[in-house]
């Protein structure tokens, strides 16, 4: 980087790890990480960040910070104002006051439960990235990023996602009990943009190499259908 262009406040960043996980594309990823904390991925470290020696003493913490970049959310340009999906998408706010993936330099923050050390892999619990999300950054999670009387904004607002699911016994077969446990806790959250109610809508998602379609009526989600991605 030359001195003309640090003086102008750019910068040259470079993953230094990729995440694995079950979503391949953006709709059904949790809005928040550690809103379904059944979800299990890998932060898997590449070329000269893949040495053991950069993770020494990662496992004695229990969460980690990941810092990456909205790989499924890149554009050009950007606004100061954002419509949040939480209020409906019907309500503006400063990009800076959310955490929307369309922002100047498209990075986001997750916090995720280290599960595991495997090699130069993290295994992690709860995140909300998409599979092949590049990593920035891993820092540990520290008692001073902890604050209890924090004030939370518009987030206390339209906080009622949960539902309840309905999943047909005859749908499961074939399915790995770990994946069904996942699908159960991403589908609880109410993967739908909130500003869509339709009852009669058949939405559909793809999760851990399966295409699942349910319907939603009220606070009740049933699944339709669960296929192999391959097959769907």
């Amino acid at each position: 980087m030359s001195q003309k262009d640090s003086a102008a406040g750019e910068a040259v960043i470079r993953p230094v790890a990729f995440y694995r996980g079950g979503f391949e594309q953006k709709f059904g990823i949790p809005r928040q990480a550690g809103l379904v904390p059944e979800i299990i991925g890998r932060v898997e470290f590449h070329g000269e960040f893949a040495v053991a020696d950069a993770l020494r003493g990662i496992e004695d913490f229990s969460h980690l910070w990941l810092i990456w970049q909205f790989s499924k959310n890149i554009r050009s340009t950007w606004s100061p104002l954002v419509r949040p999906p939480r209020l409906g998408g019907n309500e503006h706010m400063g990009v800076f006051a959310t955490r929307s993936p369309f922002r100047p330099n498209g990075l986001g923050l997750s916090c995720v439960r280290l599960l595991e050390v495997d090699g130069t892999d993290l295994v992690v619990g709860g995140a909300d990235l998409a599979d092949g999300t590049p990593v920035f950054d891993v820092k540990p999670y520290v008692g001073a990023d902890s604050h209890p009387d924090a004030e939370l904004g518009f987030t206390t607002r339209n906080t009622d996602y949960q539902l309840e699911v309905l999943f047909p016994e005859e749908l499961t077969s074939g399915v790995p009990a770990s994946v069904l446990e996942q699908l159960h806790g991403v589908l609880a959250q109410d993967p739908r943009p909130a500003y869509q109610h339709e009852t009669e809508r058949v939405y559909g998602l793809t999760y851990a190499g399966w295409n699942v379609r349910f319907t939603v009526d009220g606070k009740r989600l049933k699944v339709l259908e669960v296929e192999p991605a391959s097959e769907g």
